[in-house]
């Protein structure tokens, strides 16, 4: 469903993952600027939510997912994976607990396939996991928020990736922007968000990762994984890679050539400049300009590339800093650099 903001003057709408909701408002380089620097709200009504009320649902969730969360407070957040039997990620999710129920902050097209799932794993245990992306939506505030800004109808308030993903009531998003508008902030389009998120080496589901991804080649392996919980789904290949080896790929920060006039494509090939037959080593993630490093990327290289290595993501010359490191895994504590975004 489209945003309502998609009627605001300027406003350019997104291409999938983002289609719906405004790519920008007419001027990406101020929005982020002033989104960085001082407050924006960013339109994110896209995304989808499941809701899970139930006295079950913390003890249940936390079974399913490589987080531990049977104690997780109400207004806390957590990050957590749902993985195959074989370690690799199938659901990224950002939770947070009311005190009655816990929300799930997923990807855009996601929400379904995640119910699915949990519904599959109910058997007789007291939950009601439900969709509610057509209820909710959600703006992300990348500063502190103000004093009197939080929306009525403010279902949840959670710590994401770039600021505090507050919940709305649907029907409330415009009055609630209009509000931020009004303390302040500066409506900014998903370009923004993005532009931040990447300089903020985090990467994206669905846009960072593949089918294959495992947490420890994306540096999830900290925010979104507890080492000693209980068994869950998946748990056997985060452990051998923990304690006896290293993962295949890593997550890398590609700084492009500033004189080309694109950037790289999403799943566009990754490749060793140095090399004329161009062997494929990895694929570019998100990619995006910014309005004072220049264009930069994302990308997922075997580990074994060389850290100094210029690459090619898709045909642009590109430098790349180390994200995940190449000893990542076997004991090796991986701590990103991440740019603080608040």
């Amino acid at each position: 469903m489209d945003s309502p903001l998609l009627s605001t003057p300027g406003a350019v709408p997104g291409d999938a993952p983002d289609a719906g909701v405004a790519a920008h408002y007419g001027d990406p380089m101020r929005e982020q600027r002033t989104t960085e620097e001082s407050a924006g709200v960013v339109d994110r009504s896209n995304s989808g939510f499941v809701w899970i009320p139930g006295p079950d649902r913390l003890s249940w969730v936390h079974s399913l997912t490589t987080q531990h969360l049977e104690h997780l407070e109400p207004g806390q957040s957590a990050e957590a994976l749902i993985l195959s039997p074989q370690g690799h990620i199938e659901h990224h999710l950002t939770l947070t607990d009311d005190g009655d129920a816990l929300w799930a902050h997923v990807e855009p097209g996601t929400a379904g396939t995640l119910l699915a799932f949990l519904e599959s794993m109910r058997f007789m245990l007291r939950v009601e996991p439900a969709d509610v992306t057509g209820d909710y939506a959600v703006l992300t505030v990348t500063s502190a928020l103000p004093e009197g800004a939080l929306p009525g109808n403010t279902a949840a308030a959670v710590r994401g990736a770039a600021g505090t993903d507050l919940l709305v009531a649907r029907p409330r998003l415009q009055a609630a922007a209009t509000k931020f508008a009004d303390a302040g902030l500066t409506l900014a389009g998903m370009q923004a968000y993005e532009a931040l998120r990447i300089a903020a080496r985090r990467p994206r589901f669905g846009l960072d990762t593949d089918h294959r991804t495992i947490p420890h080649e994306v540096g999830w392996i900290d925010a979104a994984v507890t080492l000693d919980k209980g068994c869950y789904r998946g748990q056997e290949t985060v452990a051998r890679v923990h304690n006896l080896g290293h993962p295949p790929r890593r997550l890398v920060f590609l700084s492009l050539d500033g004189s080309e006039d694109r950037l790289p494509g999403h799943g566009d090939p990754v490749e060793l400049a140095s090399d004329e037959q161009r062997a494929t080593i990895g694929f570019t993630g998100s990619a995006a300009r910014h309005y004072e490093l220049g264009p930069f990327a994302l990308g997922l290289v075997k580990r074994t590339v060389p850290a100094d290595a210029t690459l090619l993501a898709g045909g642009v010359p590109a430098a790349q800093e180390v994200i995940v490191p190449p000893d990542a895994g076997a004991n090796v504590k991986v701590t990103l650099r991440r740019r603080q975004l608040m």
